[in-house]
Formats: structure tokens, C-alpha cells, sequence
């Protein structure tokens, strides 16, 4: 698939005339980046919306003690580092491929005489922002308020498609990646994992995930039930 035909299949351009994906689609950029490798660290200067093409993503932070936590994992078609666009600055955050991995780069200055001439843009680029919002307040409060079966219960639905979602999934990450995700470890994401595969809520074989019991599994996300 070529660029301009990606970007056209993008909620964040979906609504852009075809000669002005072309001349978006002219001054994109393309990188290659391999598992492990950095895309940009937190404090760099911003200057680019990204884009993955192919692969995944992760954005984190560091505290002051090295520790990581992982605030997305992005995959393909999903845009990061919108914020810069509007505002300028600095990176609020790291970003590092987490598999092989190829990256689209829209500069700034582009992009915002692109917006100019077609404000419907801007709107969509608010959506986009708008999600992100709610997205660090669901992590905020998982990280804050939820245990780490709540935490997992609720990811693991959300990756699944929601409540009326696939019945069976590949989870896509390693659980150490998954662990961080949701503020923990991998030994307790394995024996939380152990415990719903006992209760017949899950079936688990190696990434693939089977949902057996999807009301059940809201249950425990909702701390509706606990877990023996």
C-alpha cells in the first residue's frame, strides 16, 4: 500500500481531498526502526506528528530511579506526539519500537499549512487528542485506585474488541510489556492469568486468549468479583 492511499484510510485525514493527500503524502517521511531502538526521548525537541506504518510503538516515561511505565502501545495507522503539532517544544514523553517497525514523519510547519487550509483538520487532530485524554485519565485511575486483576480484566476487554468483542485474541505484547502497561509485574500477570484459566473465565496458550466467560471477566474489571 502506498503512502497517500494509508493516509487516506486514516480517521485523521479520512476527510482531506484527494489533492491535498497528495501533497500531504509528498512531504511525509518514512523510517525504519528495529525492536529496541529509540524513535525520540522524552525532552528532544518536538518537530514532527508520527505515524506507525507497521509494527508497534510503545511511549513511556522514566522515573527518576530509571523505573519505566508504559503510557501506550501504538500500532499501525495510530498517530503519536500530536501535541508538538499545536504547541510546539519538547517531547513529554519517550518513544521506543518494541518489534521491527516503520514510522511516518509529517513536519510540523507542513502539517499546520495543511490545517490552515482545511480547518475540518484541526478538528479531527482535536479528536485524536481529545481519546488520548481520556485514555492517560483510564490509566491514571487504573494505576490509582483499580488492583492488578481489575487492571488486566479491564485491558484484556479492551483489546478483545469490548463487551461484544472476540471471543479469542492474540494478545500482541509480551506479558513483561503487558505487566508494565498496567503497573506491575510479569510474575503477577502470569498467576492473575493462572487464576481466570482455573475459573473458567479464560483459556490461555501462549499469546493466544480465549474468552470463555465474558460476563465474568467484566465482573472482575468492575471489582464486581474477586478472584480466589
Amino acid at each position: 500500500m502506498n503512502i497517500q492511499t494509508f493516509l487516506s484510510r486514516l480517521p485523521l485525514f479520512n476527510g482531506l481531498p484527494e489533492e491535498d493527500l497528495k501533497a500531504l503524502s509528498g512531504i511525509v517521511a518514512e523510517r525504519p526502526y528495529a525492536a529496541g531502538e529509540t524513535i525520540f526521548r522524552e525532552g528532544d525537541r518536538a518537530a514532527d506528528l508520527h505515524i506507525v506504518y507497521s509494527g508497534k510503538v510503545k511511549i513511556f516515561k522514566l522515573s527518576s530511579n530509571g523505573r519505566e511505565q508504559i503510557l501506550h502501545i501504538m500500532g499501525p495507522g495510530e498517530p503519536f506526539a500530536e501535541v508538538p503539532v499545536f504547541q510546539g517544544g519538547r517531547y513529554p514523553a519517550g518513544a521506543e519500537a518494541i518489534e521491527a517497525s516503520r514510522v511516518l514523519f509529517i513536519p510540523r510547519d507542513g502539517l499546520v499549512d495543511m490545517i490552515r487550509k482545511n480547518p475540518a483538520l484541526a478538528l479531527d487532530m482535536l479528536a485524536v487528542l481529545s481519546r488520548r485524554l481520556r485514555e492517560f485519565a483510564a490509566t491514571i485511575e487504573n494505576l490509582s485506585l483499580r488492583g492488578v486483576p481489575e487492571r488486566l480484566s479491564a485491558y484484556l476487554l479492551h483489546v478483545s474488541g469490548g463487551e461484544k468483542g472476540a471471543a479469542e485474541f492474540e494478545l500482541g505484547i509480551r506479558k513483561g510489556l503487558l505487566a508494565n502497561l498496567i503497573g506491575t509485574t510479569g510474575e503477577s500477570v502470569s498467576r492473575v492469568l493462572a487464576k481466570m484459566s482455573q475459573a473458567g473465565i479464560l483459556r490461555v496458550q501462549g499469546k493466544k486468549i480465549a474468552i470463555l466467560d465474558r460476563r465474568a471477566l467484566s465482573d472482575v474489571a468492575a471489582a464486581k468479583r474477586a478472584l480466589d
